[in-house]
């Protein structure tokens, strides 16, 4: 048995705002073990919407809609629920008193057309909204269900919550459940991983995928089971062969950040870090902020705009190029000018997005020396960014866990 979200706007199409509620919609029906093969986005167009809905018919037991059901003009989810489902629009008075006692709480007037919100395709089952002014439905076509929900993310959640989900369990009799884990990497690319866990992605139960992020590399694993115990059962023998093949570079899992783990891990050894950073503009400090949760590793940063002011307020000569040598001597300055037990420095060109301009230097100072990563090559934009801010933390990560640092 298979779903299938269709998301309904013209809005939503052409990127003007981020569809939140599919994502929302899909994480729900994995609590209930329904199948999610399909997601589409169609505008506001009467035409598209219903040859969508007859394609999803032909293929998905439960298709969920969202978005359309508005009083306006372009709202016309209905209608193509009608078109697609060969049926006639019929208006529920008792659904006009309804949206009419809404507006009537809200102590706002109902205008003529907010009527249009009471139609609905002839043998509809109504959801009604209390949240909202537009009740959902749902059209049972032979084995089949459409499932039309407003799009204000509020109204959907709730009605996805108080019951949608409970109607899918009970009419369907489903039982089970979808489980997801996830696993993160650093410091190994997408292709790489691929190389290394490629027999995995052919395993039907529990499912395994990769998902690239800038510096980092996921894999997802995800378990249909009757419950969840028997789903973690499921998971959990991939896990550990992956950690048996990805080994030192994963960090953490689910909601772990690659900075919470580093914060982690310096609470772990007792150690504290100080940061000097002439290359990202802070958000590297902002990262590694965020990650400490409370916890006292990070003792002290010093963010500067460019290499020569970094080292002009470490007390340090600024002559010369960015160099391995220049960052060294920054990690260390940090280190003691912030009393800490270690010093994590990034020194650059002025542009660190200019592949041209030169390298990225990334130095960790400890009590027995300077540690180097190998020089980074400047990249623009957020994988750049993303590479970068891992790269320096995970030089972090790779000295406190004694491993190489590359």
């Amino acid at each position: 048995m298979q779903a299938e979200i269709i998301s309904i706007g013209t809005e939503l199409l052409l990127g003007e705002i981020i569809d939140t509620n599919a994502a929302w919609i899909a994480r729900q029906l994995t609590t209930i073990g329904l199948n999610l093969y399909y997601k589409v986005t169609v505008g506001d167009n009467q035409g598209r919407i219903a040859d969508i809905l007859r394609n999803s018919l032909r293929r998905s037991e439960v298709i969920i809609t969202t978005g359309g059901l508005g009083p306006t003009v372009d709202d016309v989810t209905r209608e193509a629920v009608a078109e697609a489902t060969n049926r006639d629009l019929v208006l529920d008075e008792a659904l006009v008193a309804e949206v009419a006692g809404f507006f009537a709480r809200m102590g706002r007037p109902m205008t003529a057309n907010n009527r249009k919100q009471a139609c609905l395709p002839r043998g509809a089952h109504v959801i009604h909204n209390p949240v909202g002014t537009a009740p959902a439905f749902a059209v049972e076509q032979e084995e089949r269900v459409i499932i039309c929900l407003p799009g204000v993310p509020h109204e959907m959640q709730y009605l996805m919550e108080h019951a949608v989900l409970p109607w899918l369990r009970a009419r369907y009799g489903l039982t089970g459940v979808i489980k997801s884990r996830i696993v993160h990497t650093c410091g190994i690319g997408e292709s790489a991983v691929d190389a290394q866990i490629g027999d995995l992605m052919h395993l039907a139960n529990p499912t395994v995928g990769t998902l690239a992020h800038p510096g980092q590399t996921d894999v997802r694993i995800a378990a249909k089971a009757d419950s969840e115990a028997e789903a973690e059962a499921l998971i959990a023998p991939v896990v550990s062969e992956l950690r048996a093949r990805l080994d030192e570079y994963i960090y953490g899992a689910d909601g772990e950040t690659l900075a919470s783990a580093v914060s982690a891990l310096l609470v772990e050894h007792g150690l504290t870090l100080a940061l000097a950073d002439g290359v990202t503009s802070g958000e590297l400090n902002l990262a590694l902020s965020q990650g400490a949760q409370g916890r006292k590793g990070l003792v002290g940063s010093l963010v500067a705009p460019g290499v020569a002011a970094l080292l002009e307020a470490l007390g340090l000569s600024t002559e010369g190029a960015p160099s391995a040598a220049a960052g060294a001597r920054a990690a260390e300055a940090v280190r003691r000018l912030y009393g800490a037990d270690l010093g994590l420095a990034l020194v650059g060109p002025d542009d660190p997005t200019d592949a041209a301009a030169g390298m990225i230097y990334i130095s960790l100072a400890h009590a027995d020396g300077v540690a180097q990563a190998e020089p980074r090559v400047p990249r623009a934009g957020p994988s750049g960014r993303g590479w970068l801010l891992h790269g320096a933390l995970d030089v972090v990560r790779r000295h406190l866990l004694g491993l190489e640092i590359r």
